[in-house]
């Protein structure tokens, strides 16, 4: 699981929107100035296969910026 949905950073952290992208999700942030960079993230993808189709799932597994904060995702701006 994505460590992001627990960091305070989730809402304007160019990695998380790099994951989302690779989830297919729509995307609707735009990489502005005020965007986060976080230090040293390690993204783990896991790959699957079923009946010739391939999955990847992407999580972010360890960030040193993480700073938890549970349930972050869900607060809008």
């Amino acid at each position: 699981m994505c460590i992001c949905v627990n960091c305070r950073h989730v809402h304007n952290c160019v990695t998380y929107q790099l994951i989302q992208k690779q989830h297919n999700y729509k995307c609707h942030i735009k990489i502005i100035n005020n965007s986060f960079i976080p230090k040293k993230a390690l993204i783990n993808i896991s790959i699957s296969h079923v009946n010739r189709n391939i999955y990847y799932d992407w999580d972010l597994i360890e960030c040193l910026s993480f700073v938890e904060m549970p349930g972050q995702w869900i607060f809008h701006r």
